[in-house]
């Protein structure tokens, strides 16, 4: 279904966190950008942020009428915040993009340009990563692919969270309630009609990344946790495979016994106890962490709780 940018209001969700060095370059060339639609809306979300990152935020919006703030009463996380601008956003399609600049706001034209010809779901794909370290760009591969492997959901490899989607496919998204949520993960599992769009992700225009080795291992475990339940089937496995060398270590005694050539040691026992005890480990600690997901989801605590809002109605 074909249809019509001219008379489309766009919304953009930009979570930010600790971005004081690029908020008022972010807001500038993000209009720069929108100024070419006839409606559109900025939505800023302050992840819990101590720095001058809200104070700015604030200046923005009351010297624009086009920025809206929404500010958390402390960090919830950035898949919090998209999930709160989504909440909030009120256009005909929905722009998610990151404050720091290496997603690029100039893309967005082109992304509503296939979102007129009819896909619900328009996704940035990158062919090429400035300023990321070896290290970084070879896990974020495997994570992408070794994911793909272990669920049935179709994400796309190599794609954040910069994407547009459409007001159909948001209305959607905030009807999954987890708390523990992997965005990029969850709007393909909506299953609308979707299209990918190429660009070169840029270097941080300024300031550090958010996302240091510790938060990308929580945040890679959330993807495989919440979208497939193969590590129990793997955990499962290790158990089987572990009877299996228990038996086959029982039958090779037996007949080492009766030939006469039974040689006393530790070594077996010790190698038998240790992989069956990491078998039996690792099972507990995959069950472990699906059952700390259930807790959390059972707690039914908001995902987020906004402590004030800037040319917005009252906090949902």
């Amino acid at each position: 279904m074909k249809r019509d940018a001219a008379n489309a209001k766009i919304s953009v969700v930009i979570p930010m966190y600790y971005e004081q060095e690029v908020a008022d370059e972010c807001h500038r060339r993000l209009t720069a950008v929108m100024q070419a639609f006839a409606d559109y809306e900025l939505i800023y979300v302050n992840d819990g942020s101590k720095d001058d990152t809200l104070p700015i935020l604030k200046g923005i919006a009351a010297r624009d009428f086009h920025a809206r703030v929404v500010s958390f009463s402390r960090n919830f996380g950035h898949q919090a915040a998209v999930s709160a601008g989504l909440a909030y956003a009120t256009g005909d399609a929905v722009v998610i993009i990151d404050a720091d600049l290496q997603d690029p706001p100039e893309l967005i034209p082109d992304m509503v340009a296939l979102w007129t010809q009819g896909n619900d779901v328009v996704y940035a794909q990158r062919k090429h990563r400035k300023g990321e370290t070896f290290f970084k760009l070879f896990t974020a591969k495997m994570f992408y692919r070794f994911l793909r492997s272990m669920t049935d959901v179709n994400i796309p490899a190599d794609t954040g969270d910069f994407r547009l989607i459409d007001r159909v496919v948001k209305d959607a998204f905030l009807q999954m309630p987890e708390r523990n949520r992997f965005i990029r993960g969850m709007v393909p599992w909506l299953g609308f009609t979707s299209v990918p769009i190429e660009y070169e992700r840029e270097e941080r225009f300024a300031g550090t990344t958010k996302y240091p080795l510790k938060k990308m291992l929580k945040f890679a475990t959330d993807g495989i946790i919440s979208f497939s339940i193969k590590p129990l089937q793997i955990s499962f496995g290790l158990g089987i495979a572990a009877v299996v060398a228990a038996l086959a270590l029982i039958v090779y005694a037996l007949v080492s016994w009766l030939t006469g050539h039974a040689v006393p040691g530790w070594a077996p026992i010790m190698i038998a106890v240790a992989f069956f005890g990491g078998a039996q480990l690792i099972s507990i600690g995959v069950l472990g962490m699906y059952v700390g997901r259930i807790y959390e989801e059972s707690r039914a605590r908001p995902l987020y709780i906004v402590k004030e809002t800037v040319n917005l109605p009252d906090a949902k």
